[in-house]
């Protein structure tokens, strides 16, 4: 198995990273425990529901929920972009990541490999706080050199310009 790793990025007043699934390592509980210590006050799984069961992480959403952690499941498949539903979704959790940067709290993404969807993510959500979208794009893969795998994630993250 691989390492887990939180990789962090600030964006405004507060902090958005990227890390693999939970169970990645070989561990969900060993995972969950390296989340749960960095404090996030969001989680975002961008990860299908058949991916987190292959790694023990099906319980992840009620596992954040019991320690009072916001958590919002936006299942994207391997190596491609939001479809409609995820879309539709995006208005209102990006409002609420808003909130949370603007307070100074931390986001955690997580696709499968903590690279592509999630990096895809970050990347929408510092465009959208307002950071210029080859800018923010540089300081990501900065932080997480696989952040961002496929054009059509590039262009699904700078729509939010």
């Amino acid at each position: 198995m691989t390492a887990f790793g939180i990789y962090p990025v600030t964006v405004g007043a507060g902090q958005i990273a990227l890390s693999p699934v939970p169970g990645r390592s070989g561990s969900y509980e060993a995972d969950l425990t390296e989340v749960l210590l960095w404090q996030p006050s969001m989680v975002l799984t961008m990860t299908t529901q058949a991916e987190l069961d292959r790694m023990a992480a099906g319980g992840l959403g009620d596992d954040l929920a019991a320690v009072g952690i916001a958590w919002w499941h936006v299942p994207v498949v391997d190596f491609g972009a939001p479809d409609s539903i995820v879309r539709a979704q995006w208005a209102c959790l990006s409002a609420d990541a808003a909130n949370v940067l603007d307070g100074g709290g931390k986001i955690l993404i997580h696709c499968f490999g903590g690279c592509g969807r999630s990096g895809m993510a970050a990347l929408r959500l510092m465009v959208e706080a307002g950071e210029d979208p080859q800018a923010a794009f540089a300081r990501l893969r900065a932080v997480r050199p696989c952040a961002v795998e496929k054009d059509s994630q590039m262009a699904w993250a700078f729509s939010g310009a």
